[in-house]
């Protein structure tokens, strides 16, 4: 059977309790699930195959008073069994004409440096890497 890509909608949820190993980081909370699937900010694209779950991209577009609308890329995740497959390529994709579509005027992920795969799909797909002297900081929240 051939892996189609859906994007989800609030409808969707009853989907993500099929979902192979590797995909998603830890396994779907079913309240977190509804709220980010209600927000019409968070897009959330999945490749399924018979039914299971084997890719996910997850993005949220926002704004700002002072900037046009962007995407925000959050993470790309692909089943082990299905990777090389391009699968990551056409999630990606379709979470980015999302952006398109809203009126987003730029699209961005963050990864790390040492992460080669994620670095080959982001340039595969016409992403322009930021200057190396960018750092993060994380806030610890609770």
């Amino acid at each position: 059977m051939s892996v189609t890509i859906r994007l989800l909608n609030s409808d969707d949820g009853e989907l993500l309790t099929r979902v192979a190993a590797g995909v998603f980081d830890h396994g779907i909370n079913a309240k977190r699930c509804r709220e980010f699937l209600s927000d019409p900010r968070h897009h959330l694209a999945v490749a399924v195959d018979s039914g299971v779950v084997v890719g996910m991209a997850s993005g949220i577009h926002y704004v700002h008073p002072d900037k046009e609308p962007e995407l925000w890329v959050n993470e790309v995740g692909v089943a082990p069994t299905h990777r090389n497959r391009g699968l990551g390529k056409q999630l990606l994709r379709a979470l980015l004409n999302v952006g398109r579509q809203l009126g987003c005027t730029e699209g961005w992920v963050l990864t790390d440096r040492s992460n080669a795969p994620a670095m080959r799909l982001y340039a595969s797909c016409d992403g322009s890497e930021a200057a190396r002297d960018q750092v993060m900081f994380t806030f610890k929240l609770c």
